[in-house]
């Protein structure tokens, strides 16, 4: 017979309900589901629990063993056995998706980030840390702008740096200011996913022009201008998202050459020239008038801080992109551009920078080792492009990829058209850990000699 004291929660065992023990794990998993028992309640002693129900011990033992097995209980030595706080289960996918910078080894980001904040908050006014930057930026994170570019175009007038809360905020701002919907824009056959989310949102149209090993091919964007009339072109030239491609100089100059014939707009995304290896001058320098260009911080320092930087050499289309840039995101956070300008003019930034280009150069060395002949990275920057081989197509490596707990990018999503080619983007930086960075590139290394048939589960 069972005590008369035993808890609410533990129903009566039944006698031909399987092993008793697991009948009482089983009541404690339902009572912590159906909230009688809650985070932080104590269980009886297990030898009292015994004695309410008339069990031996052991039983209740095993019972709680196997609660324990479940994350139901925690033991806390002498004070007891209590009801354990929910388990958040932590996603053990490795995401190789991502494109972010990765963490800088001997750089002490918290200890920068509360330096830099308690700088700001020390110096700055309130009124206009909170107040409202109708004009692009203060004066002076438009002064920080134009430090940040100047290893691009050298001394720049900081009135041209317009600060924004991204560069897809200046994407889908200059879209908006330049073009009419039902307006072509002309990109590269792979490219950048938010100008195709912005283009879709707004009504442009996104014509791929063919790009060779380096870039957009001119003679093809030439035809293409006089063809469709297009209101923009957009050009990622320097370790080109998602393909790693960087235009050089003599293309590029040839590229500024044919937008001005042909008076076409260039707005040049260049996230990761910092990063490069001895990049090319940019096209704005060959085509001033022509090219917006924008750098944002999110690629190159931490994507938590939200600003880029766009030049905008003409007065009239500053007062144009400023007012559809309103239109949706009316500035950047004050707070967040003023702890740029404080990184970017106390030096952080730079080191930061250099942080990231040093660790990102040595994840290239492990993708490249790993990867054997199937890298084919440019060493630097934060994501490789990796053609697959033939009995693999994009889409269906992604699905087997995500089977075996790692995430992957294939190339219909940066594709503007038709598909040109079987890849995948592989970021770099999204793994915090660098063995577990390890740990993904050679499970995909060993997936990647696999073929599809090989799988278990259907991958279609």
């Amino acid at each position: 017979m069972q005590g008369d004291d035993v808890p609410v929660w533990l129903p009566r065992l039944a006698a031909h309900g399987g092993p008793r023990f697991l009948q009482i794990a089983d009541a404690l998993q339902a009572a912590v589901l159906n909230g009688a028992l809650k985070p932080g309640d104590r269980l009886p002693p297990q030898r009292q629990l015994a004695g309410q129900l008339d069990v031996d011990l052991t039983t209740v033992t095993r019972a709680y063993d196997e609660a324990r097995r479940r994350n139901l209980l925690e033991g806390r030595g002498a004070r007891g056995t209590y009801v354990a706080a929910p388990k958040v289960e932590l996603t053990s996918i490795l995401d190789l998706s991502m494109n972010t910078p990765p963490p800088p080894a001997g750089v002490d980001f918290d200890d920068m980030l509360k330096q830099g904040l308690s700088q700001v908050l020390m110096r700055a006014d309130t009124d206009l840390l909170m107040g409202y930057h109708l004009g692009g930026g203060s004066d002076s994170d438009r002064k920080a702008g134009a430090r940040w570019l100047a290893p691009m175009f050298g001394h720049l007038d900081a009135r041209q740096i317009v600060v924004c809360p991204g560069a897809q905020a200046a994407i889908a701002a200059l879209m908006l200011a330049l073009t009419e919907p039902g307006d072509v824009i002309l990109a590269e056959p792979s490219t950048y996913p938010g100008l195709l989310a912005a283009a879709a949102q707004f009504g442009r149209h996104i014509v791929a022009v063919e790009a060779d090993q380096h870039g957009m091919v001119p003679g093809l964007f030439e035809e293409a201008c006089r063809r469709h009339k297009p209101g923009l072109v957009y050009l990622n030239p320097t370790l080109q998202n998602p393909t790693a491609i960087t235009i050089p100089a003599s293309r590029r100059k040839e590229l500024a050459g044919i937008a001005k014939r042909c008076a076409v707009r260039i707005v040049e995304d260049d996230p990761y020239w910092l990063l490069a290896d001895a990049p090319p001058p940019p096209i704005a320098t060959f085509a001033p008038e022509q090219v917006f260009y924008i750098s944002t911080l999110s690629k190159c320092l931490t994507p938590g801080l939200r600003v880029a930087f766009v030049l905008v050499r003409d007065a009239g289309e500053r007062g144009r992109f400023l007012a559809a840039l309103r239109s949706f995101a009316l500035m950047a956070a004050p707070l967040t551009a003023a702890l740029a300008t404080q990184w970017i003019l106390d030096g952080s930034a730079d080191q930061l920078m250099q942080g990231v280009r040093n660790e990102a150069r040595l994840r290239h060395r492990m993708a490249r080792d790993i990867l054997a002949g199937r890298y084919s990275g440019a060493g630097d920057g934060l994501h490789v492009w990796l053609e697959l081989p033939a009995y693999w197509n994009s889409p269906q490596l992604a699905r087997a990829a995500d089977s075996e707990g790692i995430a992957v990018t294939p190339a219909e999503v940066f594709a503007t058209g038709s598909v040109s080619v079987n890849a995948i983007r592989i970021c770099l930086g999204s793994i915090k850990d660098r063995g577990r960075l390890q740990a993904g590139l050679q499970r995909l290394s060993h997936l990647l000699a696999r073929r599809p048939d090989s799988f278990s589960t259907a991958v279609v």
